[in-house]
């Protein structure tokens, strides 16, 4: 048997990189295997692509940070990946692999892109396969393009009440069916490969709470149909819902972990930020932080499981809170902050009708059917 952590979204800008891991450092440590969301291009070179409205960089040393926090696999599987171009790409997939970590997700064509990784620890294997549905324009590989592995989704606004035009309309959302059937096909395969199947999504709906969208659950449930044990998600910078499905765990969001974003009047001020700001409630902005997000954004968690070769078993999380210098902090279970976060990964996952409970049990909480 070996154990299994993972975090949410990643992206340091800080020069000091090791000083916002110190505190979670060693629970990445103590696990047999680690995985973690990369959001940040790490490359001193490249121009910013005109179709991405937010982005930022940082020098590619930060990967063996990321690698001396004790993370082994690394997704970039992410709608940042392709920020600074082709060179900004393929510079942060070399200094991953530079540093040691296992690259999913992103490849020179789709084949690359959506290639199967097995690690295998004292006989135990482990396939992880990663993808991503928030895609800007030509982020997606393709057979002749570099790029992301897709998952797609296609939107269709559904008018409430038909016979009155210009009424409120709801969204449904499905999953892209060539990029459905590549999935499937990989998961089987992976199965075929490994002991146990972890599958990352870049996707989802950002910083509204609770929220899902409609292809996530169709998406997630056709993945553990096929044969995974674990669903990762990422991209919210919220905890989202997680659900039990068939005795397998879906995380829908796992939040921010060590995700930096300074602020300055002039970024504030931009449309584009505003309009995001709109989505959460408790949106506040405050110059002196260097982690710019929502309230609801300091929750966060380290996800824990046990992996033999039947698949993947005791799945838990460990509540954390980041602070406004973007640095994680574990839990202890008398934190009023710690409940806090267990009663809202409780709510949001209710407010979705997900199946799941949470037990509390010392500083780790497990994850189970109800």
């Amino acid at each position: 048997m070996i154990t299994f952590a993972a975090v949410g979204d990643v992206g340091p800008e800080s020069p000091d990189v090791d000083a916002l891991f110190a505190g979670v450092a060693p629970a990445i440590r103590a696990a047999d295997l680690s995985f973690c969301q990369l959001e940040m291009n790490l490359t001193e070179r490249g121009q910013r692509v005109p179709q991405v409205r937010h982005t930022s960089r940082t020098h590619p040393d930060a990967a063996h940070a990321i690698r001396r926090a004790g993370f082994d696999v690394v997704s970039w599987a992410s709608n940042h990946a392709l920020d600074w171009g082709y060179e900004g790409f393929f510079d942060t997939i070399r200094a991953l692999e530079a540093a040691d970590l296992t690259v999913v997700g992103v490849g020179a064509d789709l084949a690359q892109a959506r290639r199967i990784r097995v690690i295998e620890i004292r006989g135990v294997r482990v396939a992880v396969l990663a993808y991503c549905s928030i895609l800007p324009a030509d982020y997606w590989a393709t057979a002749r393009r570099a790029g992301v592995a897709p998952m797609r989704a296609l939107t269709h606004c559904e008018p409430i009440e038909p016979d009155q035009p210009g009424t409120p309309v709801r969204i449904r959302t499905f999953a892209h069916p060539d990029d459905l059937r590549g999935l499937l096909d990989d998961v089987a395969q992976a199965r075929q490969l490994a002991d146990a199947v972890v599958v990352s999504f870049h996707w989802g709906i950002h910083f509204v709470p609770a929220q899902l969208a409609d292809y996530q659950r169709a998406v997630a449930h056709a993945a553990i149909d096929a044969g995974a044990d674990l669903i990762l998600g990422h991209h919210a910078h919220i905890l989202k819902g997680i659900e039990v499905y068939r005795g397998k765990a879906i995380f829908y969001s796992l939040g921010n972990f060590v995700i930096e974003l300074p602020m300055d009047e002039e970024h504030a001020s931009r449309p584009t930020f505003k309009d995001l700001q709109r989505l959460n409630p408790n949106w506040e902005v405050d110059f002196s932080s260097n982690f710019n997000f929502p309230y609801d954004s300091r929750k966060t968690v380290i996800v824990g499981c046990d992996i033999d070769r039947d698949g993947v078993s005791n799945v838990t999380l460990r509540p954390a809170w980041i602070d406004k210098r973007a640095i994680p902090e574990l839990l202890a279970p008398g934190d009023p902050r710690f409940a806090e976060v267990v009663d809202y990964l409780a709510a949001v996952s209710a407010d979705e009708n997900l199946p799941v409970r949470f037990v509390v049990d010392g500083d780790r909480v497990r994850v189970e059917a109800p």
